[in-house]
């Protein structure tokens, strides 16, 4: 997992904690795991969200909770697939949201990196997972560098904080609510979509949040 491709704002920032004793630990088991085990996402994507969006640049941090566990879904970047994939039903429901919100059509393709090119941080708490086994790298050490990159994120001056589900939820105690906006809802999985997701206009609360404090807003919609 070599994050010697970070920009200089990250490998600042985790400097410390990506040379520590339980970050090496980490490593190697998500090594043992690529030796024996299918793994997601491959190697050279694990840290994409940390590649797109510098911490520097960083200005809403959609926090997702485990990498996608089936054939070619995952890169890197939480809820979203690389273009061609078939849409998960969480992503399907998002777009059905930002419709609802601010019109914008549903997108045919599921790729988020125009989103992280603008400053959304789309990270996962857990960065890899075996293929086709929900949660099986959780608790081995990616909480701890998600916590540490949350904390970094916090002392930014203001941004948009997006935690879907309970889960997401519980990382609200590190966030400054002084400061930045924290938007936490239902989490958009078809179990859980109509119990607080939908009408809750996430996109354009974060965009009002984003020009009140004279930052850009993000262009939501997605290129085809």
């Amino acid at each position: 997992m070599d994050a010697a491709d970070l920009p200089p704002s990250w490998r600042t920032a985790l400097c410390a904690d990506l040379s520590s004793d339980w970050y090496l630990r980490l490593a190697k088991f998500v090594e043992n795991e690529r030796d024996q085990f299918q793994v997601f996402p491959s190697e050279r994507d694990v840290f994409n969200a940390l590649r797109l969006t510098p911490l520097d640049q960083v200005k809403v941090f959609l926090l997702g909770q485990d990498p996608y566990h089936d054939e070619g879904q995952a890169h890197g970047l939480s809820f979203s697939v690389p273009s061609g994939i078939r849409l998960p039903p969480s992503l399907r429901n998002i777009f059905r949201e930002l419709h609802t919100d601010l019109g914008i059509p549903p997108a045919s393709q599921g790729c988020l990196e125009s989103w992280a090119k603008q400053g959304v941080l789309l990270l996962n708490a857990v960065l890899t997972v075996r293929a086709h086994e929900a949660n099986s790298h959780r608790e081995r050490g990616w909480e701890q560098l998600t916590a540490k990159i949350l904390k970094c994120v916090n002392q930014r001056p203001h941004v948009a904080f997006v935690l879907w589900g309970s889960y997401a939820g519980k990382h609200s105690s590190l966030i400054d609510a002084d400061r930045h906006l924290i938007i936490q809802n239902a989490h958009p999985s078809p179990l859980s979509a109509r119990r607080g997701f939908f009408g809750s206009r996430p996109f354009s609360r974060i965009n009002a949040f984003l020009e009140h404090h004279g930052e850009q807003p993000i262009r939501w919609q997605l290129p085809e």
